[in-house]
């Protein structure tokens, strides 16, 4: 059987990429080798047969072993009252099973979305920890970024709620819109005090996000060293409608309880989570776990494709 030149992955123009041939010269190649498996060891193919288990979706099949034995080891070795969890674990089954089987080379986002959707509670609320730690491993291998929803012990009252737009925030004495940057469309303009932080430096001040440390429940017993441990602490904002994704660090404290919001976000998080007119609409904020300060912060890039070693980006 003949073969492709080495190398000619490489030398495909992106812009004459036509997905259905690739989809098609896929298939083709896995019909091949399925064949060439079954002409060499034909045991093989009896054994599929007659454990019901099909070639092409061995993947799936080995996600599902896996979650499984998670489960199982979970119940076995945990104490009996988490038996009143049971459904909830296993939902986490099904949904990692779910997001492995999703189909290969879709748009991450689509993968994203179709996830969020099979997770989240249809009530916008506080979340579950089996819910938390399914969605953890979900931005992680859709997102690429690693992420907690509960971070060196400490956790947020509410990891899925509403955020707002904020103001910008005072850099140093005498800041003012006439020298601040801002967004093209409905800017928020300068908010009239200080962050919780006092001034917040330039290289912060951008992508900030505001969360509610006050209203956390040993925030009083604790506050010297939470305050510190909040001070500019990288969070991840994941906009649940449409899948855009935010790095942000936390600048303010807020949003007040009586405006039915759990967060905030610059005028630039907001831009980017939603467009000029987005002001409020529903998130889910999870803690980075970044101890060596590697994820800058700003817009996440991640709705892309690979194929044949090809890097294709969706538009």
């Amino acid at each position: 059987m003949a073969h492709d030149p080495a190398r000619t992955s490489n030398l495909i123009s992106e812009g004459k990429i036509d997905s259905e041939f690739l989809r098609n010269k896929l298939k083709l190649k896995s019909l091949e080798a399925r064949q060439s498996l079954y002409k060499k060891y034909p045991h093989v193919e009896k054994f599929f047969a007659n454990k019901g288990l099909d070639l092409g979706e061995i993947r799936g099949h080995s996600a599902k072993m896996i979650t499984t034995g998670a489960l199982t080891s979970t119940l076995l070795f945990s104490p009996p009252l988490l038996a009143k969890n049971v459904p909830a674990l296993a939902n986490i089954v099904k949904n990692l099973s779910d997001f492995e089987g999703a189909q290969p080379g879709a748009p991450q986002k689509e993968v994203l979305l179709a996830s969020l959707k099979q997770t989240l509670p249809q009530k916008i609320g506080p979340l579950d920890r089996t819910q938390e730690k399914t969605l953890e491993q979900i931005f992680r291998e859709t997102i690429g970024v690693d992420t907690k929803a509960t971070l060196e012990g400490e956790h947020l009252n509410s990891t899925y709620g509403y955020i707002g737009a904020e103001q910008h925030l005072a850099r140093y004495p005498g800041d003012r819109m006439a020298v601040h940057p801002k967004i093209p469309q409905k800017d928020e303009g300068m908010a009239p005090g200080l962050g919780a932080w006092g001034y917040v430096p330039a290289d912060k001040e951008t992508w900030y996000a505001v969360v509610q440390t006050l209203y956390l429940p040993d925030w009083a017993k604790r506050q010297p060293y939470l305050r510190d441990w909040y001070k500019y602490r990288k969070v991840l904002i994941v906009n649940t409608v449409n899948g855009n994704a935010v790095v942000a660090d936390i600048a303010d404290s807020g949003p007040a309880a009586w405006t039915g919001k759990q967060f905030g976000g610059s005028p630039e998080v907001m831009n980017y989570l939603g467009g000029p007119r987005y002001k409020k609409g529903p998130v889910i904020v999870f803690f980075v776990d970044d101890p060596k300060n590697q994820i800058p912060l700003g817009p996440v890039d991640y709705n892309k494709v690979e194929a044949l070693g090809v890097r294709m980006t969706e538009a």
